[in-house]
């Protein structure tokens, strides 16, 4: 089965490429020959999953699927939640992000996070949605080289190294990104025999 996936973000696509199971096939939106933004307008990941999910399929009318994942902190009421991507400002890059949320969390004990993915599935015009969870906290400094986004500072349960000291073979062991996909790709070969697509 072939699927397409709306996203722009090159460490996404490695990493759902990286957990794939035999049978899948991911297209890219560079691949499809999409060249859009897709707003990210909701309040909650669930809404702007979908939202990125729906106007790929109804530009494409193919099976496709988008996901969108915050990194909420409990001492931060959620945030950066929904705008984890855009919490130092819309041009905002990784680092930036990281660095406002070390300062924002500057002499607070209370570090508990998780990061949470959301992935929308638009399968023959019904829409389907998967979460995966991370629990951790939140290290005081950054540490390692590794993955993207807030990984250099965020330590899963269980562990004591951020996801950015760890090999993508470690960080899929807790990767809530790689829970989300796993509960799609059990969707999806329950529902493939069945369907013949």
């Amino acid at each position: 089965m072939q699927l397409i996936f709306a996203t722009n973000n090159k460490n996404k696509i490695e990493e759902i490429k990286g957990a794939l199971t035999e049978g899948l096939e991911i297209i890219t939106l560079t691949e499809a020959g999409i060249d859009i933004d897709i707003p990210e307008p909701h309040n909650t990941l669930e809404e702007n999953a979908k939202e990125k999910s729906t106007v790929i399929h109804n530009l494409t009318q193919q099976h496709c699927f988008s996901e969108d994942t915050g990194l909420q902190v409990d001492a931060l009421n959620g945030a950066p939640g929904v705008r984890s991507a855009r919490y130092a400002g819309d041009e905002a890059n990784f680092k930036n992000n990281t660095l406002l949320l070390l300062k924002n969390l500057q002499n607070i004990k209370e570090r508990a996070a998780q990061f949470k993915t959301v992935i929308s599935l638009i399968l023959d015009n019904k829409e389907y949605q998967f979460t995966g969870i991370c629990t951790g906290k939140i290290h005081t400094q950054e540490k390692g080289t590794n993955g993207f986004g807030y990984d250099s500072i965020f330590i899963p349960d269980g562990d004591e190294k951020t996801f950015a000291e760890m090999t993508m073979e470690e960080k899929n062991k807790y990767s809530h990104r790689k829970k989300a996909l796993a509960k799609l790709i059990y969707f999806l070969s329950e529902y493939i025999p069945e369907h013949k697509t």
